[in-house]
């Protein structure tokens, strides 16, 4: 082999350190730029990074009214690496924890799998919301504790018990929401539901930072260089809701014991005054420690407190659609303010359809909505899908369904509130794949008088009432009203037309005045306040829902409602006894002397027990 001459050994040396010194730069680079830990294992041995948490935003309602609020709380952190051997059994009696769970809390810490991004250099959170007790005991002896401090937070307060599928709740931010946002670290909270969710950004505010010195032993020697490197966290900004928290709490406590929920919508602004879902619960058990436990125990609860019914729920609309039909016809021109349809007999006559209440007949479209008569809105459907002009009656449903859209049906309104659901409004594809394309009007006929395949959420029907009251127009519905130092989102602020000309929301608005004066819901004809009502008896498989829709006072109108009690029977026998009693308390701020029988009444009666029973 021929051997390598002086020039080639030169050039292979100098090769050969070329790659060791980019080898060895490249490592540290990579040490000291890319990865963290030993920057963090040095700092950690000079410095203690601190977390200085903002103050979460607070609540108000509309009249000003504090609703949510902060108190101080306590968490314990932990710094694996500086821990060393101590009295545990001290620690865990200092803290009232078991033994055991001490050590599957440590266990937990260091798990990659449940503390992704763990790292022994950093703080940890072991133990959170110690309450002042606790706090006290661990405040004297935590020098004992090496590795071990407290951390100062704060936890939500509630001035009432009410609210709560409203305000929501926080809790501790799960993985999931980590790997989302990198604001969010393993310990930090996070609003899971109601407005504490949908307004996260605004309410969570921003994090600082305070430097600490340590000296040679790992001692706090107070803050570095005066703490001029110090970052001041920013407080959550403050938010106003549209809620009237005294209103809120009045229709909570006529649904008690009911299941069910009460809505009520300000038309010209789309503010939410009340949301009323029962059973509801306090939500000053979902905070501290007992979090967990008090979860649980909603979640296991058959009568389901949690559900936030009136966004959450999806019902038969039952009577109270008759008013988006009437509405569509007239604009299609299918029917004018003076078409009449017969009743007798129900539809077709002889035929066994949905029959009528008692009333005269033939009726045009004022009387129809005000006895609720059943047979009219079936012809007026039956007309509309036979009607030439479209080309075929998949077509003319399909018209159909686009009004309905139009009029806030089928998707969701976009409620500033988590969990919308959008309901169901069939199209002809819907049909055609369900009847294989053999279907004609009388297939489908249910849909006119809001049965069948249609299914609406409590706030779309509410939404209804305040779009006939409006005469043709809507604000998305929403529960914040302000956000301290920011603008509301123009979703909230611009109207939306639903393509129907306002003049023939007159008709349809005398039909509900009539119903109240001498209709289906004469319970709601309050002497001093002209209201427009509608009433709903929804089938289902159980006994029926009872629903009541209305807005008042019908010349200016100032409020839009909803009523639903599931398994209430007739609109009128509960639903509409409740919406007098709301409106008037809205309205006139308290309930009349000849009234008070009525809010006695509801408030003692009970509907839960023949609910478990029937299902």
């Amino acid at each position: 082999m021929e051997k390598f001459n002086p020039a080639t050994r030169r050039i292979f040396l100098v090769a050969f350190i070329c790659i060791v010194v980019v080898i060895y730069i490249v490592q540290l680079f990579n040490l000291q730029v890319l990865n963290p830990e030993y920057k963090n294992w040095a700092d950690s041995n000079a410095f203690l990074n601190r977390t200085q948490y903002p103050s979460r935003g607070v609540m108000y309602d509309r009249n000003e009214n504090l609703l949510v609020y902060n108190q101080p709380a306590y968490d314990v952190m932990v710094v694996m690496r500086e821990t060393s051997a101590f009295d545990t059994l001290a620690f865990c009696k200092a803290v009232n924890i078991k033994i055991e769970d001490f050590r599957k809390r440590l266990a937990s810490i260091k798990d990659p799998k449940q503390n992704p991004g763990y790292s022994s250099y950093t703080p940890q959170m072991f133990l959170n919301q110690l309450g002042n007790k606790e706090y006290g005991i661990l405040q004297e002896s935590i020098y004992k504790f090496p590795g071990f401090y407290i951390q100062n937070r704060t936890v939500r307060e509630y001035s009432y018990p009410h609210a709560a599928h409203v305000l929501g709740y926080i809790a501790e931010a799960d993985k999931n929401n980590i790997a989302e946002d990198t604001y969010y670290k393993r310990g930090d909270y996070i609003g899971k539901t109601g407005v504490e969710r949908s307004y996260e950004k605004y309410l969570r505010g921003e994090k600082g930072v305070e430097i600490l010195l340590r000296d040679a032993h790992g001692r706090i020697k107070g803050k570095y260089e005066d703490g001029i490197y110090d970052v001041a966290s920013v407080s959550g900004k403050d938010l106003t809701l549209s809620i009237d928290i005294e209103l809120q709490a009045y229709g909570e406590e006529l649904m008690r014991n009911k299941l069910g929920t009460i809505i009520m919508i300000e038309p010209k602004t789309g503010e939410i005054l009340c949301m009323v879902s029962s059973p509801t619960y306090d939500p000053s058990v979902l905070v501290g420690r007992q979090f967990s436990e008090a979860f649980l125990e909603l979640a296991k609860n058959p009568y389901t407190p949690l559900l936030n019914r009136a966004l959450n729920g999806t019902y038969p609309p039952g009577s109270t659609f008759k008013t988006a039909q009437g509405l569509t016809f007239l604009q299609e021109n299918i029917i004018s303010e003076n078409t009449a349809y017969t009743c007798y007999g129900g539809f077709p006559p002889g035929g066994g359809r949905p029959a009528c209440h008692g009333h005269g007949s033939p009726l045009a479209l004022v009387s129809a909505i005000g006895t609720s008569c059943n047979s009219y809105f079936c012809w007026g459907l039956k007309a509309m899908l036979e009607n030439r002009k479209y080309g075929t009656i998949q077509a003319a449903l399909d018209k159909w369904r686009d009004y309905m859209v139009s009029q806030g049906f089928g998707y969701p309104l976009g409620v500033d509130l988590p969990g919308e659901k959008r309901g169901t409004i069939p199209n002809s594809a819907f049909y055609d794949k369900l009847y294989r394309g053999r279907w004609n009007p009388l297939t489908v006929i249910s849909i006119a008088i809001g049965q069948g395949e249609v299914s609406l959420s409590p706030i779309q029907i509410c939404n209804l009432a305040a779009t006939i009251a409006n005469k043709g127009f809507f604000y998305t519905p929403h529960v914040v009203k302000k956000i301290k130092d920011t603008s509301l989102d123009s979703l909230y602020t611009r109207p939306h037309f639903t393509g129907i000309d306002p003049v023939h929301y007159n008709p349809v608005a005398e039909g509900m005045r009539l119903a109240v004066t001498n209709g289906t819901c004469r319970g709601a004809n309050l002497p001093d306040i002209a209201v427009c009502g509608k009433t709903g008896t929804a089938q289902n498989s159980g006994k029926d829902h009872s629903i009541f829709m209305a807005f008042a006072p019908m010349e200016d109108p100032e409020v839009a409602m909803v009523v639903f009690v599931e398994n209430g029977g007739f609109g009128a026998t509960y639903a509409v006894p409740m919406g007098r009693l709301m409106i008037e308390k809205y309205l006139k701020r308290e309930i009349s002397d000849r009234d008070k029988w009525i809010e006695n009444s509801l408030k003692n009666t009970t509907i839960l027990r023949s609910v478990i029973q029937k299902n």
